[in-house]
């Protein structure tokens, strides 16, 4: 058992977990499971600004009345702050047939969060006996509570009543709430609800190389991407995206790994062994204005397969100065025997035709002429299910309904190697080659469109403008210089 240590912020912040687990067939479900913390230790200004004293005495005693210049002066502006009215913990889950449960709670001194690693959780309630082995020290047994942050696995079945908890191998949860499609996010606003789970994972993929699922022997020598043995690690958005740069920040941190344990919904037990499993994070003031969102690892005939792509409007640094203030950006990432496919607006083309709702097409192609392989990826997602509206942060007016999901979307994937053809002055399809993933299916692809509705079909050629562009390429420029350094020592 570990204890938590507070931490303050003086401005909007949120941060946000989200986990996908996939039954295949024949159970043929999936669950999510998305965290959040909203304003932790934040305080505001109350509208009125309340002044200790509004008057100090003269050299010769008497009282005289203070000016507002003379207030600022003397330092006796002392405003009233208060708890910031949108702190919450909160626990969002996403079930069969894309039911949803929600638990809440205001008190932001539950939650606790290790910086440097994924570990975090927050116990809403704690069984009636939970403490009766805990030292106090001198301390009441609501103080030690507070105190308290990550336990063993066993630890915590014991102790929690509900709440979760994140490790870097195991997720536990307990949900004592309610239906979140009916009333608000807050307790007993809504048609009561339980859920448990817990899981051991095993990650596979993070955002980059990996050590491949099966052998490589499946992948025909000519198209395996050479050289390839460097699992490093990179970050999602570029790695401007690792300093608070842009609004928000996005980092997926499981592409790909398998889960294996139990989840009972409403009384309904689900058991599986090494079910496909993804997780990733989002922090900063508030979710895009706009954004659509895909994912899928759970591949017929392709094991070892797993795409993210997203795409929305986001704040540009410095958006307080004039001109534009946000830019449009999209991705693809695909994961497929042990090889990361990145396709992102500074090393080649990404786009987007995505409805309102039912149909997301996605192409794109790295033409980086500095990286190791070029490539081209095409997606297409469709569902015919109403799907699910999820809550998110939003910048003023906290958790509130935000986007649609579904876990029920049909999608097929191709990735194709390419070449360069002079004649054309372009790279084309390698020729004689076929695809290296040639048409892949599922029907367990998460689907999402969030923020401001749209009425038609939202058709995008994702751009980076410079300077933005060349400073998140510069890592890509200096792999490939030190390529070309290596290859000539050889």
């Amino acid at each position: 058992m570990s204890k938590r240590t507070p931490r303050n912020n003086n401005r909007r912040f949120t941060e946000g977990w989200y986990y996908r687990l996939t039954l295949p067939p024949p159970i043929n479900e999936s669950f999510v499971f998305i965290f959040s913390i909203e304003d932790a230790g934040r305080w505001v200004r109350e509208d009125s600004i309340q002044c200790d004293k509004s008057a100090i005495l003269s050299e010769s005693g008497e009282e005289k009345k203070v000016t507002s210049r003379m207030q600022k002066l003397f330092g006796l502006f002392r405003p009233k702050y208060v708890k910031s009215p949108l702190t919450l913990a909160c626990m969002q889950l996403l079930g069969p047939q894309d039911t949803y449960l929600v638990q809440s709670d205001e008190d932001d001194t539950k939650f606790w969060g290790w910086r440097y690693s994924q570990g975090f959780g927050c116990t809403f309630e704690w069984e009636n006996d939970s403490m009766t082995s805990f030292v106090n020290e001198g301390r009441s047994r609501e103080e030690d509570l507070k105190m308290i942050a990550a336990m063993t696995p066993e630890e915590w079945r014991e102790r929690v009543r509900s709440g979760f908890q994140m490790l870097p191998f195991h997720l536990q949860g307990r949900l004592n709430g309610h239906d979140g499609t009916l009333g608000g996010v807050k307790a007993h606003q809504g048609i009561a609800g339980t859920a448990e789970f817990d899981l051991v994972i095993k990650p596979v993929a993070g955002w980059g190389d990996y050590p491949p699922l099966f052998s490589t022997e499946a992948v025909p020598s000519d198209q395996r991407i050479k050289g390839r043995n460097n699992y490093r690690q990179y970050s999602t958005a570029g790695w401007l995206a690792s300093f608070p740069v842009f609004e928000p920040h996005w980092q997926i941190t499981m592409a790909h790994a398998r889960a294996s344990g139990l989840v009972n919904w409403n009384g309904t037990l689900y058991e599986f062994e090494d079910a496909p499993f993804y997780g990733e994070k989002n922090w900063g003031g508030a979710f895009p204005t706009k954004w659509f969102w895909t994912q899928c690892n759970s591949f017929e005939n392709y094991p070892d397969l797993a795409f993210t792509s997203g795409g929305g409007i986001r704040e540009l640094p410095f958006s307080f100065l004039p001109g534009k203030r946000t830019e449009t950006l999209g991705l693809i990432g695909i994961h497929y025997n042990g090889s990361f496919y990145e396709i992102v607006p500074w090393t080649g083309e990404m786009e987007w035709k995505v409805s309102p709702w039912g149909r997301w097409e996605l192409r794109g192609r790295c033409t980086d002429k500095s990286g190791k392989n070029q490539f081209e990826a095409e997606i297409i997602a469709v569902t015919d299910e109403p799907g699910v509206l999820l809550r998110a942060p939003t910048k003023d007016k906290g958790m509130q309904y935000a986007c649609r999901d579904s876990g029920f979307g049909s999608v097929i994937l191709s990735l194709w190697l390419l070449e360069w053809a002079s004649e054309l002055n372009d790279f084309v399809r390698a020729r004689g080659q076929a695809p290296l993933v040639d048409k892949a299916r599922s029907a367990q692809c998460t689907v999402e469109v969030g923020g401001i509705p749209w009425n038609e079909t939202w058709c995008v050629s994702s751009k980076m403008k410079q300077p933005m562009k060349g400073m998140v390429r510069l890592p890509y420029v200096v792999r490939g210089l030190v390529e070309k350094i290596r290859r000539r020592k050889k």
